[in-house]
């Protein structure tokens, strides 16, 4: 049998899911993960960039497959449980991760549209996500899940009622459902990310100089977080190392909530 490094945090080859895994900070917690011994499963709406980050990781020698996902479709958690067996035969951490910013005020004319786009993806995927690996993880003894929730799902973020409605969903089904599981072998915690340089923030920041200079100077250390960053904050939940943690968000915002 192939021996492993017991010194990483996953070194029994664990297999982890990681939504909105193709970009941003999916894709920088997929590359952790798979650097820490972890088979990744990356599920993403991007084929060509989720293909690209399987190849890119089988160079590495690590071992990882894709599963198109869309999780504002309610049966996405149960498929993505689903590819992880039929890939690797088991499933030990999932990190629902995919998102999208909302951009319509309150009082605007496609509000609606907006709000019940970002409630769908945001909140109602993390949800559906959760219930298939609830279940999984119930039949197989345990498991760990990690939700990136957001600094705005603890103070409101100016201009973004939908999103920041979201993210506090997603911080209360994170503790809600780590009370409820707790006894059951399965911890379940969520990041809060302040502004991090993904591709979705940098496009904002470019497009809106002037909001981006505004932003990054209510940051206490004045910048803004690179996606490696909070991945390592989701890949320390996830692994063996946090075993005594669950229903905890763990802040990496560089000191914003503070302020």
């Amino acid at each position: 049998m192939e021996s492993r490094d017991r010194s990483l945090l996953f070194p029994g080859g664990e297999v982890a899911v990681v939504t909105g895994g193709a970009s941003g900070i999916g894709a920088a917690t997929a590359r952790l993960l798979a650097s820490e011994g972890a088979r990744v499963v990356i599920a993403d709406r991007d084929v060509g960039a989720g293909e690209r980050l399987v190849a890119e990781l089988a160079g590495d020698g690590a071992e990882a497959a894709f599963a198109r996902c869309d999780v504002g479709d309610h049966e996405a958690g149960a498929e993505l449980v689903a590819a992880a067996l039929d890939a690797f035969g088991r499933l030990d951490v999932a990190v629902n991760n995919a998102g999208v910013q909302g951009s319509a005020p309150l009082g605007a004319d496609p509000g609606r549209e907006d709000f019940d786009r970002v409630l769908r993806i945001n909140l109602q995927g993390t949800w559906s996500c959760m219930m298939a690996q609830l279940a999984h993880f119930e039949t197989v003894g345990g498991g760990s899940i990690v939700n990136t929730a957001s600094a705005a799902g603890l103070v409101a973020a100016p201009g973004s009622p939908a999103y920041t409605a979201s993210k506090h969903g997603v911080v209360g089904l994170t503790r809600s459902a780590a009370l409820d599981y707790a006894r059951r072998g399965i911890r379940v915690n969520g990041v809060a990310p302040g502004a991090t340089l993904t591709p979705m923030v940098e496009e904002l920041m470019a497009r809106d100089p002037e909001l981006s200079a505004a932003l990054l100077g209510q940051i206490p250390m004045g910048r803004a977080a690179t996606s490696r960053e909070i991945a390592e904050a989701i890949v320390w939940l996830a692994s063996p190392r946090a075993s005594y943690v669950t229903g905890h968000i763990l802040v990496v915002d560089g000191g914003t909530t503070i302020a």
